[in-house]
């Protein structure tokens, strides 16, 4: 894919940074050779920084990077968007994007930068992370601590009370996002199998309608 990519007479392409969980647009910058093979190396993505005329990687020293999701080329092979999960604001003036303030309370973006948190501890393995304890654990472990939760979830439910069961549902929730991270599922796949079984729930019901 990277073969194909149609650089200008700089060497330089422009990239198109989108939120992989939101769709939200965060920011426009532009990769040169070094920086595409960098990002598709490390999976955290670089630039090429045209004012220092050098590589850049986003976030080295705001610690805000951005986990690629994946990498796509336009039709023509002449621009790239790269879906992310950002670890924290991608505009240098702490916006979450450059295009404008959003809704600091906005759950799609807070789970896009718990998953960003999540592809880090899955790839360093801090010692001290519960997040890096369950992958060292590997599956056995992430299922049975799905089975955990989603067994607290519903015993909450049955007679917890409300406030019990939002908690119990959120720790339900993050090792969702656990298991997620480890067999690599992007949003995308979660997207397409949830608009199936939307597609398919009136068949299942033996009704017309959207479900």
């Amino acid at each position: 894919m990277t073969e194909e990519i149609r650089f200008d007479e700089r060497g330089l392409v422009p990239a198109i940074v989108q939120d992989a969980a939101t769709g939200a647009v965060l920011m426009l910058a532009y990769m040169d050779r070094e920086a595409l093979d960098q990002t598709l190396r490390t999976r955290e993505v670089h630039f090429h920084s045209r004012s220092r005329d050098k590589l850049w990687k986003k976030g080295e020293t705001s610690g805000n990077v951005l986990h690629l999701v994946e990498l796509v080329p336009d039709c023509d092979a002449d621009a790239l968007l790269v879906k992310v999960h950002p670890a924290g604001p991608a505009c240098h003036t702490g916006q979450a994007t450059c295009f404008g303030p959003v809704n600091e309370g906005d759950l799609g973006r807070f789970l896009s930068e718990l998953a960003a948190m999540l592809r880090q501890r899955r790839r360093d393995l801090p010692a001290d992370s519960y997040s890096a304890g369950l992958f060292r654990a590997g599956p056995d472990a992430i299922a049975a601590k799905l089975v955990e939760e989603a067994g607290e979830t519903a015993a909450a439910l049955r007679g917890e009370g409300r406030e019990r069961t939002i908690s119990e549902l959120t720790d339900l929730l993050y090792v969702m996002l656990v298991l997620a991270t480890h067999i690599e599922a992007t949003p995308d796949e979660i997207r397409a199998s949830l608009e199936e079984k939307r597609r398919q729930a009136p068949a299942r019901r033996g009704v017309t309608g959207s479900g």
